[in-house]
């Protein structure tokens, strides 16, 4: 049976908390935002993010499903007045970036915990960059283990299909180093695009290449100018998984770099038409991917 609409609270109103809110308001929920400053408070009711909004915790009492769209660090410390406010009977999903931290950190901390993550996002962040549909069409992850109680996974599980997300599941471990492939280490790999670009010490040249920057460079360099702290956190909880993804990609960049060096355009040309093949499998509609938890 599919989740039925009732009252949800949402903990930090950034981008997927903004989102989620704005979506699950058109979906007939009653939605509580938690905020830290009041100011934010202020600007979310301006938006239209929820419907109220406190920077008091207690403001979740009643709620029967609460999402933490908190940054990863105070997903891992959450504060002790947050922890004491959550009812105990809610159903209490994250939708952090990494998975085994966050999941260590709240098996004990709540009964109803379901680890989560919505891979879905902008270049924006903060209390006006909530859009609504951001989830339409993207993955939606969960990583329960064997504690994690079935029927609590099932309302995140149609919480997420409401909001057009196409639902999976699998190990914090799986999750994590697979994020790091196509998430994490892309925010680097970008962010070394854009420290190249803009430390060409030629000033001429640099100013021609930020004048002749279009579409291609546009979409290489868009995750390296994302938020700071959001790259720094995903780097710093999931770094094993992304120093791993880091040296397969060193290795990767210094074949491609080999074969321009020995002028090797048949090698150069076989390593473009094997990447050519395989973007399209990594940009089709998610399947799903499964495992016994």
């Amino acid at each position: 049976m599919a989740v039925q609409p009732g009252r949800v609270g949402i903990v930090g109103l950034g981008l997927i908390g903004g989102s989620l809110g704005l979506d699950l308001q058109a979906r007939g929920w009653s939605v509580q935002g938690l905020v830290h400053r009041q100011a934010t408070a202020d600007r979310a009711m301006a938006r239209g993010l929820v419907g109220a909004v406190s920077t008091d915790p207690s403001c979740l009492s009643g709620c029967d499903l609460v999402i933490l769209a908190l940054p990863i660090p105070l997903l891992l410390n959450p504060p002790d007045e947050l922890i004491a406010a959550l009812p105990e009977a809610a159903v209490i999903t994250d939708v952090g970036s990494v998975k085994q931290p966050v999941l260590e950190a709240w098996r004990q901390r709540h009964p109803r915990f379901v680890a989560s993550h919505p891979m879905a996002g902008t270049a924006q962040a903060g209390v006006e960059a909530g859009v609504l549909d951001l989830f339409r069409g993207r993955p939606w992850i969960a990583t329960p283990d064997a504690a994690t109680d079935p029927s609590a996974l099932a309302q995140v599980r149609d919480l997420a299909v409401s909001v057009g997300g196409h639902w999976l599941t699998a190990t914090a471990s799986q999750h994590d180093q697979a994020v790091a492939l196509i998430s994490h280490m892309p925010v680097l790999v970008s962010a070394a695009l854009l420290r190249a670009v803009g430390d060409e010490r030629d000033p001429e040249i640099r100013q021609l290449a930020m004048v002749l920057a279009s579409s291609g460079f546009a979409d290489t360099s868009r995750v390296g100018g994302g938020n700071p702290e959001l790259g720094v956190a995903m780097a710093s909880t999931n770094r094993d998984a992304v120093l791993r993804g880091l040296a397969a990609y060193r290795w990767s960049l210094e074949q491609l770099e080999d074969a321009v060096l020995q002028q090797n355009w048949s090698q150069l040309t076989l390593e473009l038409r094997r990447t050519q093949t395989l973007r399209p499998d990594f940009l089709k509609a998610p399947g799903e991917v499964s495992s016994e938890n």
